[in-house]
């Protein structure tokens, strides 16, 4: 077995990385599941005894989400309705052990196309803060995953938290998944939507805050539904256009203006592909 550690600051976290390469641990619900039947060889370096990094704070410009926060934390936390989407995505994440010790960094990091947070953090334009012994930095999330299973980080750096900007206007958002079930399933496609300001009295008038039932229907071309959380590359990028028309139609009127980001996510080897829109529905 490798070296274990687990230090109480982030200071000597940085400098045992320093020494070495570590595979990190914070909630270990991707790092125990990949290692069933086989001992754990590679050092290890435990940050989940590290004071300071848990919890979301207010800031003058924003937000700041700590590197072990939890998906449970997420939905406990009362938070503007900018975060309803972001909170949607949380409660479908496995099942409540697995929201209870899952980290939203550890989510982020571990770069799996069906992560169901980064196309949340996405929308928000999140910031990733990147620390090591030689200071500081902020990426951006969609420049800090680089696709499947690879991200900006050094292996000197610790990702300590994520930074939510606060946006100009009043802005609302929503989460919609497909999968091959409702509730623990891997995500084929997923679309986080964020309305500005423009947006809100059509949602008034709505009168309701939720996304339809179903995500695809006549919008979807698809010629066959997704079986066990199997579908083409196409039907994945059609089943996203398709929830991401109908989520616009729902929610806004032909004058409100949309700004979001839509991640359409493969599980087979095909790269991260990324969408910025600001549409206006029809």
């Amino acid at each position: 077995m490798g070296r274990y550690e687990r230090p109480p600051r982030i200071e000597e976290a940085l400098e045992i990385l320093s020494a070495g390469d570590c595979t990190l641990l914070a909630g270990g619900t991707d790092f125990y599941p990949a290692r069933v039947g086989r001992a754990i060889t590679e050092d290890v370096l435990d940050l989940t005894g590290i004071e300071g990094l848990r919890g979301i704070a207010e800031q003058e410009h924003g937000w700041r989400i700590g590197a072990l926060t939890t998906w449970s934390d997420l939905i406990a936390s009362e938070l503007p309705v900018l975060f309803d989407g972001y909170k949607r995505a949380a409660r479908e994440v496995g099942g409540r052990q697995i929201q209870n010790t899952g980290t939203l960094v550890g989510n982020l990091c571990n770069a799996s196309p069906a992560a169901d947070g980064t196309p949340n953090l996405m929308a928000l334009d999140a910031l990733v803060e990147l620390q090591s012994l030689d200071g500081a930095r902020l990426l951006p999330v969609a420049q800090f995953v680089r696709g499947n299973r690879k991200t900006q980080r050094d292996i000197e750096e610790i990702v300590t938290a994520l930074i939510i900007p606060r946006p100009r206007r009043v802005a609302r958002s929503a989460f919609r998944k497909l999968g091959a079930r409702k509730y623990l399933v891997i995500s084929i496609v997923m679309v986080r939507q964020s309305s500005r300001k423009a947006a809100m009295a059509a949602w008034r008038r709505q009168g309701s805050a939720s996304a339809p039932a179903m995500p695809c229907r006549s919008d979807c071309r698809c010629s066959n539904r997704p079986s066990m959380g199997f579908a083409s590359t196409g039907s994945r990028r059609s089943c996203s256009r398709g929830i991401w028309r109908r989520s616009i139609r729902f929610r806004t009127s032909a004058a409100a203006q949309i700004t979001g980001a839509m991640q359409l996510s493969s599980l087979s080897a095909a790269p991260w592909r990324s969408l910025r829109h600001a549409e206006a529905a029809r």
